[in-house]
């Protein structure tokens, strides 16, 4: 019988061997993934990164992880263009959609706006709010 072990401090090595096991697997089940990542960028006047987008491409569709707009840059239509950069890209690498998910309300009516729409919910999550899963066809 296996061992269970709960730990809030796994090692790089054993999430690794997790990592890589399913990654095996996904391979030899659906093909290889063509995982990569892809970013843009918010940088200063000092070259000091201050926010951007951050995710990969995947299996064919965009993955934003995570978009972050410093607040001297908010409702100056940037997420937008932040947003188009990377479905630029990610055209370019042959994916043919794009997803996101978020919480905040001010998130959503941007990515509404952009074209995305609404695949899920999880009310409460966190308590109090909606996650919103939103897709786009690229």
């Amino acid at each position: 019988m296996p061992e269970f072990e709960l730990t809030a401090s796994p090692s790089p090595e054993e999430l690794a061997a997790i990592t890589d096991a399913l990654s095996a697997f996904n391979n030899s089940d659906v093909g290889p993934a063509d995982r990569r990542p892809l970013a843009v960028l918010i940088r200063d006047t000092d070259g000091k990164v201050t926010g951007g987008l951050s995710g990969f491409t995947a299996w064919g569709w965009l993955f934003t992880q995570m978009l972050y707009i410093p607040d001297t840059l908010r409702g100056t239509g940037i997420a937008g263009n932040i947003l188009a950069k990377a479905e630029e890209e990610a055209r370019a690498r042959g994916c043919r959609g794009a997803w996101i998910d978020t919480f905040s309300p001010q998130a959503l009516s941007v990515y509404l706006r952009q074209g995305y729409e609404i695949f899920g919910e999880l009310k409460d999550f966190p308590e109090g709010r909606t996650r919103s899963f939103l897709r786009k066809s690229l």
